[in-house]
């Protein structure tokens, strides 16, 4: 794979498979214009979160590079994060639930590179470098979070998803974009909300992937921590957010204590959240993931786990109580006083063994899928995986020897057994047989003419997890969206502005420049009186120093406040950052 990105070492440990959704953060790309859209929404986070925000998020902005003043680069941004063992990369929007938890487990922060804009400066339903630079990098940098931060992402990338979450996350990532595009059909936007509304309310029974990822949105996203009469912001929703950060404290959103009943509540990312959950501290995050984790198929396995496979149409893992572990697609399971006695998969399969894929087991020679039973012998105690060498010879259980295994629940194998596979602990995991048929009651599950059978050994299956067990095995990189971020358009008009907000930042950094901050504003009066920010900017650098300019400037944002009264309270909070004293005519 071509490498568009700069890497560094906790970078080269991702798999090929995450590889695959970086992109180049083209920082060039930015424009003024985006540049004065990130420093009007951190100069008003950093005055208004250094009051509502945890401890640990102004600490945060300087550990992790985040500066108030500049998009944040990202090799930059690598460089200092490394100190604390995190690094960022660069995506096009959303990217898959499961993708972005198990970069988590990397360490990793994914960074949505686009930026909102100027129309949508207090939220985006899209993600963007604000909420991912400005809200979730700064938390890491408290060492009990950022373990919370590894260890979700490391559990949630093993959570079961169903084809409906697929579909969900297809149709936000869809909308997200529209949204966010300039000149979008309100129509188009109407159908596409209406679509995400019918998945979010459809009563099918939530997957564990949609019950996790509800964990993550009630924490990481959306978290206050404290109490609930005195909570403080620590999602990155919130904090990347001007609008909400101050609509979250304020008593129209009910303040719920954080516990395990969060995963069942669904969320809606187009809409400031009318509920929001309160962890009393960081170890309580952790707390509640280790008491959701318990209850996933990944520690509990048996039949239900066999089923969530099923029922999610993906690739999937089975791991057995000898260590062997089965991946592929999972479409059929037989059960006897509910508990699992045999199992198949379709199309490509491959078996490991402590996530590594046991040699002469892999997906070329599992092409059209694995059956096998699970359980215990009829009429034994002893598992087989529990006999020593003089009890496998006692039942005839030895190479050469023909053999018929009638498994509780009514499986039977019959056939020559040519070898068996241990694991380090010495323990039989695989029994590879010729001349075999297998049958169910009267249904034949394997005839002799399919060539060798490999029986799995195992008594019970102890986990079920989403994906393969080793990665290695299968070809996973096929990622390709439906959508993509709609860049926004370059109109002559446009170009001037841009060209207007960049002569203004250059003033202020003391650059040279072919424009006055006079001529600057002369020209945006003329040409672009419904812009608002610019003049902000303008009045900011004429506050101190030319008083008869910044008196008309103001003029001229009340006029702007007048014709848009949308925008009235960000015309306010900007010239407050300036004049905190400032009152709107």
């Amino acid at each position: 794979m071509e490498q568009e990105f700069e890497s560094n070492e906790i970078i080269d440990r991702l798999p090929a498979h995450l590889k695959q959704f970086i992109k180049p953060q083209n920082y060039e790309d930015y424009t003024a214009v985006n540049q004065a859209v990130w420093r009007y929404v951190m100069r008003k986070n950093v005055d208004y979160l250094s009051k509502v925000a945890h401890s640990s998020y102004l600490e945060g902005l300087r550990q992790t590079g985040i500066s108030i003043d500049h998009i944040p680069n990202m090799y930059g941004m690598n460089r200092i994060l490394k100190e604390i063992g995190w690094a960022a990369v660069a995506v096009d929007g959303f990217i898959p639930p499961a993708a972005f938890m198990e970069f988590q487990a990397y360490n990793v922060l994914v960074i949505a590179s686009d930026i909102r804009q100027l129309d949508h400066i207090e939220y985006t339903p899209a993600p963007d470098i604000i909420h991912e630079g400005a809200g979730h990098a700064p938390i890491i940098a408290n060492p009990e979070y950022a373990e919370y931060l590894r260890r979700f992402g490391e559990i949630g990338c093993k959570a079961i998803s169903s084809a409906k979450d697929y579909e969900i996350y297809e149709a936000i990532r869809h909308l997200s974009i529209i949204k966010e595009a300039e000149d979008t059909p309100d129509e188009e936007i109407a159908v596409a909300e209406k679509r995400v509304d019918e998945l979010q309310n459809d009563l099918r029974e939530q997957s564990e992937m949609a019950q996790i990822r509800n964990l993550h949105w009630w924490t990481v996203e959306y978290g206050l921590i404290g109490t609930v009469e005195d909570p403080r912001i620590y999602g990155a929703g919130l904090l990347s957010s001007i609008g909400e950060s101050a609509w979250c404290m304020t008593d129209k959103v009910k303040k719920l204590p954080y516990s395990i009943e969060a995963a069942q509540q669904e969320f809606d990312i187009t809409k400031p959240q009318p509920q929001l959950y309160v962890t009393p501290d960081f170890a309580h995050l952790s707390m509640v993931l280790e008491e959701f984790a318990n209850k996933m198929a990944l520690r509990v396995g048996g039949l239900e786990g066999i089923k969530k496979l099923i029922n999610s149409k993906n690739v999937g893992t089975i791991e057995l109580s000898t260590g062997l572990q089965i991946s592929g697609d999972f479409t059929r399971v037989i059960e006897h006083e509910g508990n699992p006695v045999y199992f198949q998969t379709t199309g490509e399969t491959a078996l490991a063994n402590r996530d590594k894929e046991l040699v002469g087991h892999g997906i070329e020679n599992h092409p059209d899928g694995f059956g096998s039973p699970v359980g215990k012998l009829k009429g034994i105690n002893l598992a087989i995986e529990d006999m020593s060498p003089r009890d496998l010879r006692a039942y005839d259980i030895y190479e050469g020897l023909k053999v018929a295994f009638e498994f509780e629940g009514g499986v039977v194998v019959k056939g020559e057994i040519i070898t068996g596979t241990r694991n380090l602990q010495g323990k039989i995991i695989l029994i590879s047989l010729k001349d075999c048929t297998v049958t169910y009651k009267e249904e034949v599950l394997f005839k002799p003419e399919w060539g060798k059978y490999d029986m799995a050994v195992g008594k019970e299956v102890v986990s079920a997890f989403a994906g393969p067990a080793d990665w290695h095995s299968f070809d996973m990189i096929t990622h390709k969206t439906s959508s993509t971020t709609i860049k926004s358009k370059k109109t002559p008009e446009k170009q001037e502005l841009e060209s207007l907000y960049e002569s203004v930042r250059n003033i202020r950094e003391g650059k040279n420049t072919k424009f006055s901050l006079e001529a600057a504003f002369d020209i945006l009066k003329k040409h672009h009186p419904k812009d608002w920010l610019l003049s902000v900017e303008i009045f900011e650098l004429a506050h101190d120093k030319d008083e008869r300019l910044a008196s008309e400037v103001l003029e001229h944002l009340e006029k702007v406040r007048a014709q848009r009264p949308e925008v009235a309270h960000l015309i306010d909070g900007g010239i407050s950052l300036i004049k905190p004293d400032f009152v709107a005519g």
